[in-house]
């Protein structure tokens, strides 16, 4: 995999990084990357996100389709450095690779599950409707060399979350 760089993090009008809070809302996963078939062998297929922030901690409802009914999850996360990096239970560790704030980003997901290491990448947008944005195109550079690649459906469960109905 190529080397990645670290989100976009320019300092605001008081010299602080916007990060984390211009991330917080709804984000529709659009696309998965990885040299791994983890993302196929999982009962639940995650249809989005809503980020929330309290202090360092970023908190997590996720929206999936479980054999075609909506459930959610909510999990906290730290913050363990100023790059974009988090972490959460169950050995996971999120890094938020790319982002504008307002469109898309680009997260790369690292997690232990049964004694093996995996890495997947995802792309996120806030529209229920736009898949082709500028974000997509740099999603699909950075993972031009990974094997798998899978883009998401249009889902229930998504549109749900984001009119907070779940």
């Amino acid at each position: 995999m190529r080397a990645l760089l670290g989100a976009r993090r320019l300092p605001d009008a008081s010299g602080e990084p916007p990060w984390p809070s211009q991330i917080a809302g709804f984000w529709r996963e659009v696309g998965v990357a990885s040299s791994q078939n983890l993302a196929l062998k999982t009962p639940k297929r995650l249809e989005a996100l809503f980020l929330t922030l309290s202090g360092h901690e970023l908190i997590v409802k996720a929206a999936y389709n479980s054999s075609g009914s909506c459930e959610t999850e909510k999990m906290v996360g730290s913050e363990i450095d100023v790059s974009g990096t988090f972490i959460f239970p169950g050995h996971r560790e999120v890094h938020v690779i790319d982002t504008d704030y307002e469109q898309y980003a680009i997260l790369r997901l690292s997690l232990h599950w049964q004694g093996k290491d995996f890495h997947v990448l995802k792309y996120f947008t806030r529209s229920l409707e736009d898949e082709y944005g500028p974000g997509f195109w740099r999603f699909r550079e950075l993972t031009a060399d990974i094997g798998l690649y899978l883009v998401a459906r249009h889902g229930r469960c998504a549109k749900l979350l984001k009119e907070e109905l779940i």
